[in-house]
C-alpha cells in the first residue's frame, strides 16, 4: 500500500483535494454546492475542522485545513465524505428538475457496485491526496492554486469574484465569504 498520500502528522496543515467518482460535474448547481458548504460549517463547529482556504469546483473540492487538538483530520474528512455522499445521492434522486439525474445516479451506482465497501452508491473517489504544507512557500503556492482554480477554468475573471471559495475573504482581508477561515499570513 502506498504511503505517498497519507495524513502522517496529526498536528499538520494539509492541502486536500477530493473528487466525485468519474469526475462527474455535480457541483454546477448552487443547491449541491450549498450542501458542501453547510457540511464544512458543521465540521468546523462540531468536528474540529480548521479551514485556511477552500474552493468548490464542478467535480472536486480543495481545502487547506487542519484538525484542532483532540481531533484527527483523516477522521473529519472520512465523516464529511460519508455524510455528504449519502446526502448528495438523496438530493439528486429527489430533484425532479435535475436533467442529469438518471445519468449521474447510474454512474454512482456502477461505482458503488464495483467497490465492495459500498452497499449501493459511491459518490466520492476514495482518495483525498493530502499533502502536508510544511513551509510558508508551499502554503502560499497551494493558497494561490486553490484561489486561482476558478480563474484557470474560466468561471470568473478574478478569483475574489467566485463565491464558492475563500478568495474573497483574502481579497477583503476579512471573513466575508460563506465559511469562516483562519487567515494564512505572510
Amino acid at each position: 500500500m502506498s504511503t505517498k498520500y497519507k495524513f502522517k502528522n496529526s498536528e499538520g496543515c494539509y492541502f486536500i483535494s477530493f473528487a466525485t467518482v468519474e469526475w462527474v460535474d455535480v457541483f454546477t448547481r448552487k443547491e449541491y454546492k450549498n450542501i458542501i458548504v453547510e457540511n464544512l460549517k458543521y465540521c468546523q463547529n462540531e468536528k474540529g475542522l480548521e479551514i485556511f482556504a477552500w474552493c468548490i469546483m464542478t467535480n472536486h473540492v480543495h481545502l487547506i485545513a487542519r484538525a484542532k487538538t483532540g481531533f484527527l483530520l483523516q477522521d473529519i474528512i472520512r465523516d464529511f465524505k460519508k455524510h455528504t455522499s449519502k446526502l448528495m445521492i438523496k438530493t439528486i434522486s429527489n430533484n425532479v428538475h435535475e436533467s442529469r439525474r438518471e445519468w449521474m445516479l447510474d454512474i454512482f451506482n456502477q461505482a458503488g457496485k464495483a467497490n465492495s465497501g459500498n452497499k449501493d452508491y459511491q459518490f466520492w473517489r476514495q482518495d483525498n491526496h493530502p499533502l502536508e504544507v510544511w513551509s510558508e512557500e508551499v502554503i502560499h503556492q497551494k493558497l494561490i492554486y486553490v484561489h486561482n482554480n476558478p480563474v484557470t477554468e474560466f468561471y470568473v475573471d478574478n478569483a475574489e469574484a467566485y463565491v464558492y471559495s475563500s478568495a474573497r475573504d483574502y481579497y477583503y482581508n476579512q471573513n466575508c465569504g460563506l465559511l469562516d477561515i483562519i487567515f494564512i499570513t505572510e
